[in-house]
């Protein structure tokens, strides 16, 4: 084998692995923003649901308290 293809055939994998990794790299990135977003989106929905059991719990009180005093 003469050293011009060898280093041709050094080139070409050296071009494949690259791309390789820069492709791989994307994909990861990909799923990382993915991952962030489905995170966000479940603590945005924990919120709500802390929030909502709040709002139960003060209209609870509320209600109670109006039972206590009939002028309310």
């Amino acid at each position: 084998m003469t050293l011009d293809k060898l280093e041709t055939r050094k080139d070409v994998a050296q071009s494949v692995l690259e791309s390789g990794i820069d492709h791989v790299g994307r994909i990861i990135g990909i799923i990382t923003g993915a991952v962030s977003d489905v995170t966000s989106e479940l603590g945005g929905w924990a919120t709500d649901v802390f929030e909502l059991r709040d709002a139960a719990r003060r209209a609870q009180a509320d209600h109670g308290s109006s039972e206590a005093d009939p002028e309310r």
